[in-house]
């Protein structure tokens, strides 16, 4: 669970003068496009909205809270699983029942996500409740059905086929309108199961460029803004009308490796990349927090995973030239490393949705040419990432891993680093005893089972390094002068829109 300290942070902003109008609606810039009304691949946009819900959500510290579901308990052998529903509308005045639940579950179950690797027999229903029978126990099974990917939408979401037309959720906002890739325009269910939004409607718009989105809040074009380049973050933390904001939060740059490729397949390969990483420079000069280079993969948010008797990762360029050297390779005329006569040359992609991602790649090529390896980097769509897991054409990759995206982390990390890896985890390594302790760490909630397996997994990572940590994450966001109650949550499962209002 995360540590207690990783706390919501509430900006409070009064204003200093009265607003000659009344407002009630708000406006969000932010760098992720929604490409359609699939919870798949974009529910992490309607669950920050407030659009969709799970049934499972977590407070501030990580802790299981009721969302959806309104109480749920598990037979004595861990293998069924009963939710019982709040009394909830979708927003096309439908209720919720455990039929509907049943079916977006079954459909998530389908998708690529968490649920797909749980050990699920069958969802059904049982009388008004929810059933879901396991084939082996998952203590994790809660946790993980608050990933934004098992949101629960209306049946009429959904065409013959199964295909996502619409996001009819039961939020406290439904869509007005969705007009991938930028915009979704949304207004207050006035039908909300829970306590009502006090704005009339939130519009989110999709803006990629950092720059852009640092002059939207500056100018007033946009009232919250979320991931903030570094330097227009300092910038507007210094002026009176917006009120900059930055929070640790369980979020890893990391550079994802195949570690199926010639040049990459030992750990003594990978581990001599590591060794050529300024961490800190990368973490001070780039992110500007120096206090985040990232000295493991999982980051102090994520309280008992990150494991402060690791050694942690260094700089190291000598003993990265020499730990190539023993692995055959040798300097060509250029100063690129060859062997076999094939030279030391790899691609990285990234893309520019989180700013400092293709100037940390600029870093990298600098810093690994030093000890003789050409790298070229490959700034594009975030989604050629997935797609080069998928047909195996990755080499490497620079992005940023969010390991709340389950309360419990196990959700992710079993997806990440089980048999067969994923899209954003490992790619060709496997791992067979890491495989088996994250199916124990799943199956059980018993801190004195959980705890040394999860020390194995992390020193297991740290050692074979399928994925390379770079920095730890800070995410910044400003917010306008005269809005109240407006939350940055650590999880960044929510923007907490229902909470806030502004100050007349």
């Amino acid at each position: 669970m995360f540590r207690h300290w990783i706390a919501l942070m509430v900006v409070a902003l009064v204003a200093q003068d009265v607003f000659a109008d009344s407002r009630t609606d708000i406006k969000i810039a932010a760098p992720w496009e929604v490409s359609g009304p699939d919870p798949a691949t974009n529910g992490y946009i309607f669950l920050r909205m407030g659009v969709m819900e799970t049934l499972v959500d977590a407070d501030s510290s990580g802790a299981l809270v009721a969302a959806l579901a309104s109480a749920w308990s598990t037979s004595e052998d861990g293998l069924i699983w009963h939710f019982s529903l709040q009394k909830a509308k979708f927003h096309d005045g439908t209720s919720l029942d455990a039929e509907a639940a049943a079916a977006a579950l079954s459909r998530a179950r389908s998708k690529p996500g968490p649920l797909a690797k749980a050990p699920i027999a069958a969802i059904g229903v049982e009388g008004e409740r929810l059933r879901i029978t396991l084939t082996s126990p998952f203590a994790a099974l809660p946790s993980v059905l608050a990933h934004s990917s098992t949101g629960i939408l209306a049946p009429a979401s959904f065409d013959a086929t199964g295909k996502a037309i619409a996001a009819i959720g039961t939020g406290p906002f439904k869509v007005r309108e969705l007009a991938p890739p930028q915009t979704l325009h949304t207004v207050r269910f006035a039908e909300y199961w829970g306590t009502p939004a006090r704005l009339s409607s939130a519009n989110y718009l999709a803006t990629k460029r950092a720059e852009t989105r640092a002059l939207m809040a500056e100018s007033g074009d946009a009232d919250l803004v979320f991931t903030l380049d570094p330097s227009g973050y300092q910038r507007l933390s210094q002026l009176d009308n917006v009120t900059g904001v930055a929070v640790a939060i369980p979020r890893v740059m990391v550079i994802k490796t195949n570690a199926g490729h010639d040049a990459l397949k030992t750990p003594k390969a990978r581990l001599a990349l590591s060794l050529a990483i300024d961490r800190v420079g990368i973490a001070a000069g780039i992110t500007r927090f120096p206090e985040s280079a990232a000295t493991q993969l999982f980051p102090p948010a994520l309280g008992e995973w990150h494991d402060q008797s690791l050694a942690p990762l260094g700089y190291d360029p000598a003993t990265a030239k020499r730990l190539l050297k023993e692995l055959g390779w040798r300097p060509g005329a250029d100063g690129i490393l060859t062997r076999n006569g094939a030279r030391f040359s790899l691609t990285l992609r990234t893309f520019p949705d989180r700013p400092e991602q293709p100037l940390v790649a600029a870093a990298l090529q600098d810093q690994w040419r030093a000890i003789g390896v050409e790298l070229k980097v490959s700034v594009a769509n975030y989604s050629e990432i997935p797609a080069g897991h998928q047909d195996g054409s990755l080499e490497l990759a620079l992005f940023a891993r969010n390991y709340g995206l389950t309360p419990d982390p196990i959700g992710t990390v079993q997806a990440d680093y089980s048999s067969g890896g994923g899209d954003w985890g490992a790619m060709n390594w496997n791992a067979p005893a890491i495989s088996a302790a994250l199916a124990k760490i799943a199956a059980t909630a018993d801190k004195s089972v959980r705890q040394p397996l999860i020390k194995q997994v992390a020193e297991t990572l740290q050692a074979e390094l399928p994925l390379i940590p770079v920095v730890w994450y800070q995410h910044t966001a400003s917010a306008a002068r005269g809005l109240k109650g407006v939350v940055i949550d650590p999880l960044e499962r929510s923007y907490g829109l229902h909470k806030v209002s502004w100050s007349h």
